[in-house]
């Protein structure tokens, strides 16, 4: 497998101007994502943009955003701080993109394990929630864990505000307005991608 020029690092996240393995991907504009034919793949929206990625695998799920970030600084410190004056019961440890909180967070009367994961890029900021069995579970979570690492990001040159979203779009996007609806599988075999709002 011929590359023009090697990783600098043994994986991903990947900003999209680094070097990094070149396969198939899906492409929603700030992300791209690598095919999992086992992952429900669906858009998070709030209002007409399209500002996360909702993965579902058996009985758990990620979820993935990019958020614009400074250039001079991390936004992971940040964040997480925030995460932990909303859910003062997560704990920090060390996982595979360094230290992320993991526990129970409280969600719609009831509580459900979430384990939050945080990577700081060149003037991006990437936060993956992983939410049921997986939270707790190494072993369930390989699959998101692998997933994560071969994400692209495309941050573009645009001045953005800090923690301002990347914005997505559909598959089908690249020259037409959204449509809803069925038959929305521009890629030979993979997720169908669907919305949520």
């Amino acid at each position: 497998m011929a590359e023009t020029s090697a990783p600098m690092r043994a994986s991903g996240p990947w900003d999209a101007d680094e070097p990094h393995p070149e396969h198939d991907r899906i492409d929603l504009g700030g992300l791209r994502l690598p095919h999992n034919p086992d992952f429900d793949v669906r858009l998070a929206s709030m209002g007409d943009q399209h500002i996360g990625v909702v993965a579902l695998y058996e009985d758990s799920s990620l979820q993935l955003q990019a958020l614009a970030a400074p250039r001079s600084m991390s936004l992971w410190d940040e964040v997480k701080t925030k995460i932990l004056q909303q859910s003062p019961s997560l704990e920090e440890r060390q996982g595979p993109f360094g230290v992320e909180l993991s526990g129970e967070i409280a969600s719609e009367g009831t509580t459900r394990p979430a384990r939050y994961l945080g990577i700081d890029g060149p003037r991006w900021f990437l936060l993956a929630v992983i939410y049921g069995k997986a939270a707790m579970d190494e072993e369930v979570a390989a699959p998101f864990v692998d997933f994560v690492r071969d994400v692209v990001v495309v941050r573009g040159a645009e001045p953005m505000a800090r923690e301002e979203p990347i914005t997505l779009r559909r598959p089908s996007d690249q020259t037409a307005e959204a449509t809803e609806g069925p038959g929305l599988n521009p890629f030979k075999r993979g997720p169908e991608i669907s919305e949520i709002r």
